[in-house]
């Protein structure tokens, strides 16, 4: 990832960090029908069948997964503060 990137996801975290209920944010799962889908994905993926679409779709939950980890660690981080 870009360090432009990384940049941009840790001030949204940093905000959401701030502003957000901190036993939601680290108890949040993937709802059931995307953690569904994504697994769909990850399998389609291991067999070399994804699309050109799907690719896009498995990336854009590869980025939405860092971030939740960014947004979880912060917050386990300044809850241990």
């Amino acid at each position: 990832m870009p360090a432009s990137d990384k940049m941009v996801f840790d001030d949204l975290v940093d905000v959401l960090a701030d502003g957000s209920d901190a036993n939601k944010i680290l108890q949040f799962k993937l709802p059931a029908a995307s953690q569904a889908r994504l697994e769909e994905l990850l399998q389609s993926n291991r067999e070399g069948k994804l699309t050109d679409r799907e690719q896009a779709e498995l990336r854009t939950f590869e980025q939405f997964e860092h971030v939740v980890r960014l947004l979880k660690a912060r917050v386990a981080a300044r809850r241990a503060s």
